[in-house]
């Protein structure tokens, strides 16, 4: 072991620090400045979909999804009237739902066009002529009350605006809101707000879904990184005035601080990297732990000044006796928050790589200006200082709590111990009770607006959440046939003296959809230029190819149309589905208004003629863009939009749990596929490998952070002691969790890292300074004695400051900060007390290398 005074970083550190104190004021100056110049370019982003990377699997079909069916971001706005008895249907609800709509049409980054309303809704019906007729549900407001019931009337024979539009109760209309992206979501939910104000009357106006809960809370987390971070620095200052009672002790450490939160924030940001909802709490992990260091030197500092002697050679010493112990707790802390590395979260990834970056930053900080700080501070101010004796003296209540816990924890080992596995045990149970979920929504207050609209309109409709089941077809043998028959026919045109060298080119590449349309007008082309047995194998290629259009079209066959009503009874069936709309929805509805408006035809037809003579006629719709969310033109693809009313991780996997259960005994027909997609789905996927990278990320930087103590110590047995309280913290925390019911979520998942980082912290400073001071005396009993005066001063101090550090976050109005207040709190004062109590009960119980006196 590295003993005082030997450690030539240390000595180096110090003595440039106490010879050019100017000189690094104005280099942390500069450094604070250059900093804060970065932060005007901040972008932040709170699109759970980025917690995946570009190039996932399940982000890039999702993408692909909403490519393929033109599907937007949308925000739900809802007026919801449980007064009137005719609930919603009423001449002046209709009046201010078709007034908002056609203002919100006029906004800016609206998508006009897909914009869902009573006022912008089809209603459908049998014209005279036996066709069907087209109009528009409420092209003008309702008059009476009367008129509004006739709405009524026809909204009921609608399946698709049902429960969608307007609630099953009549109570409550929804206006659906896509927009061109999804950051533009808080903008414009507050431009309807302000357009609402001079149109809705005694409705009520609810707006929510996730993009503007996201984007929301991108607004609101910006606010809430300038009102935290200050308060912690503004807990952490009075805290330290209550143990030293010197502003101009602790202002250096409040420096340390703040310049660590700067200079990390403003590289993080002139890096370019986007502030994402983990690194908005960049400043309040890094306040706290920015003082740790900066506390134990200003306590050790204050025992050792003597006047005589000078503040350079007493810092000198402090910073020798505490270097190795502050650069392992550093590291090993950094160990900690850089394994988040190994998540494939990069926002958490962001997260981890820059706290690591500040913990270093904080710890170069405190060895190079603290001791610059002291030696400039004038010896009248530390005689002083020295007079008064800080609050924590020798006689006040925590010195002498401490010598009390000292004195049983060393005296009760077996007690303690067994305690400790009572509660290592307990923990355990309450782990195997933990539950993964997460919800953007949730991460307001219950009394948020954003969580009231979601509550109030989850109620009404079939649910403002969605998901999306895509199923494809694919047929390669299908292909593989045509081709080898296009080919011999191309052969027989190609003897007969066409030139089809261009045709084979695109029945190289043929697939079905638009390059097969591209296909068979290039022979419809050729056909016009050849003549004898040439145009007759053209004309066949044609007829062929028309043919094989045909039957690639498959859902366009009624059979496939069943599977498709088939899988919406069973997703109903789940109690998490609200609404599963599809084709089938479309085809039967046209189909019952072909068929003279029979309820008894609302039904599927029974040839693929009669489907595509539904889709025909749907196409003459006012909305026909409606049809392609739902199916590709080359009717290959189709998707059914699922409406939840939860956005919980859980509720969503149900979902997919149910229908995986269910394909697996009803196997879909070959060449068919069903996959996921859609924002609710995304955010079970990110959760998913969030949740197995964490687990990859703890385990490793566990490995790392024993590997650490046993190289400091260089004994496998203090190795094993330092770890303790690490672990039992850790256990105590989530079995804490699971006890409780609250849900691993994000910023949970992110505190293992917390907890690896800093609750081996006190086992360091305790364990070095045990070996020093048995070393030094040869006593055990008196090291016993000594370990719980000023070391245990300053261990108890720091648990004090970082614990209490983060309560300001309990007043936040997001719940993700909330969280993390309270389990700091719970992580510093368990390792804490693991520290001051298992530590020295094991030590005396075991006497590893410390035999008794």
């Amino acid at each position: 072991m590295a003993r005082p005074g030997k450690s030539g970083a240390a000595q180096r550190a110090t003595e440039f620090a106490t010879r050019h104190p100017r000189g690094l004021f104005w280099l942390t100056g500069l450094i604070a400045v250059l900093a804060i110049a970065q932060f005007p370019r901040i972008h932040i982003d709170t699109d759970p979909e980025n917690m995946l990377p570009g190039d996932q699997p399940e982000r890039v079909f999702n993408d692909r999804v909403e490519q393929r069916f033109g599907l937007h971001d949308a925000i739900v706005v809802g007026l919801v009237n449980e007064q009137h008895p005719q609930g919603i249907y009423n001449a002046a609800s209709l009046t201010a739902l078709h007034r908002l709509t056609q203002a919100i049409l006029e906004l800016d980054g609206v998508i006009r066009p897909d914009l869902m309303s009573l006022a912008t809704a089809d209603n459908i019906r049998q014209a005279r002529d036996g066709a069907i007729r087209f109009e528009w549900m409420m092209k003008e407001p309702p008059t009476s009350d009367a008129e509004a019931l006739r709405i009524r009337q026809q909204v009921d024979r609608l399946p698709l605006l049902k429960d969608t539009l307007v609630s099953g109760d009549g109570q409550a209309a929804a206006i659906y809101v896509p927009i061109e992206s999804k950051d533009l979501s808080y903008r414009i939910s507050q431009q309807i707000e302000a357009l609402a104000d001079g149109i809705v009357g005694d409705d009520a106006l609810y707006i929510t879904g996730l993009p503007v809960a996201e984007d929301t809370f991108g607004v609101e987390m910006f606010i809430q990184m300038g009102i935290s971070a200050p308060l912690a620095g503004l807990m952490i200052f009075l805290l330290m005035w209550y143990f030293f009672r010197s502003w101009q002790l602790i202002v250096a450490p409040m420096i340390v601080a703040m310049v660590t939160v700067i200079a990390t924030m403003g590289l993080l940001i002139g890096l370019g990297f986007t502030v994402h909802i983990m690194s908005s709490m960049i400043p309040i992990f890094l306040m706290p732990i920015a003082v740790v260091d900066s506390v134990h030197i200003m306590s050790e500092f204050v025992d050792r000044y003597r006047h005589d002697e000078g503040a350079a050679a007493a810092i000198r010493q402090v910073i020798a006796q505490l270097y190795r112990p502050m650069l392992f707790t550093s590291l090993t802390s950094a160990v900690g928050f850089a394994s988040l590395l190994l998540t494939p979260i990069p926002p958490v990834q962001v997260f981890g790589a820059f706290v690591a970056f500040g913990i270093l930053l904080a710890f170069l900080l405190t060895i190079l200006f603290i001791p610059a700080y002291v030696v400039r501070l004038k010896p009248d101010s530390l005689a002083a200082l020295k007079a008064r004796r800080p609050a924590e003296s020798l006689d006040s209540p925590l010195a002498r709590g401490l010598r009390r816990t000292g004195r049983f924890a060393f005296g009760q080992g077996r007690l303690i111990a067994s305690l400790a596995l009572l509660v290592a045990a307990l923990s355990a149970a309450g782990i195997l009770r933990i539950e993964i979920n997460d919800n953007p929504v949730r991460w307001f207050k219950e009394s948020h607006r954003i969580r009231v609209a979601d509550r109030v309109l989850n109620e009404h409709f079939a649910g403002t959440y969605d998901a999306f089941l895509v199923l494809e077809h694919d047929d390669p043998a299908a292909l593989a046939a045509f081709r080898d028959a296009a080919g011999q026919l191309l052969d027989s045109a190609a003897a007969a003296g066409s030139d089809v060298s261009g045709l084979r080119g695109q029945l190289a590449t043929l697939a079905p959809g638009g390059a097969l349309d591209e296909f068979i007008a290039a022979v419809d082309d050729a056909l016009f230029a050849a003549a004898g047995n040439a145009a007759d194998a053209l004309d066949a290629l044609l007829s062929q190819a028309e043919q094989f259009r045909e039957r690639s079209r498959y859902f366009q066959d009624p059979s496939a149309l069943a599977l498709i009503e088939r899988l919406q009874s069973v997703l109903a069936a789940t109690g998490r589905v609200g609404k599963a709309s599809a084709l089938p929805d479309v085809v039967k509805v046209v189909n019952r208004e072909l068929h003279g408006g029979d309820p008894a035809d609302y039904r599927i037809p029974d040839s693929a003629a009669g489907v595509a003579q539904t889709l025909l006629q749907y196409q003459s719709s006012h909305r026909p863009q409606d049809l392609w969310h739902m199916v590709t033109p080359d009717l290959r693809s189709a998707s059914l939009w699922l409406q939840l009313t939860s956005g919980d991780n859980q509720h969503m996997s149900a979902v997919t749990d149910a229908l995986a259960a269910w394909l697996a005994d009803h196997p879909l027909p070959p060449g068919l596929h069903a996959r996921w997609a859609g924002k609710t789905y995304i955010n079970v996927v990110w959760q998913r490998e969030m949740v197995r990278g964490m687990l990859r990320s703890l385990l490793g930087a566990f490995l790392v952070v024993f590997a650490m103590m046993w190289l400091l110590f260089r004994s496998l047995r203090f190795g094993l002691l330092a770890m303790l309280p690490l672990t039992l913290t850790i256990v105590a925390v989530y079995g804490l969790i699971g006890w409780i019911g609250k849900d691993y979520d994000m910023p949970i998942a992110v505190l293992s890292s917390l907890t690896l980082g800093l609750s081996i912290d006190f086992a360091i400073h305790f364990l070095q300074r045990m070996r020093s001071l048995y070393a030094a005396c040869g006593s055990f009993s008196k090291a016993a004695q000594e370990i719980f005066e000023e070391p245990g001063r300053a261990i108890a101090r720091n648990a004090i400051v970082i614990a209490l550090g983060f309560t300001p976050l309990f007043l936040a109005p997001l719940v993700p900060y909330v969280t993390v207040g309270a389990f700091m709190a719970s992580i510093m004062a368990l390792s804490g007390l693991a520290t001051l109590v298992l530590l020295p009960a094991i030590i005396g119980w075991w006497r590893p290398g410390m035999p008794a006196d």
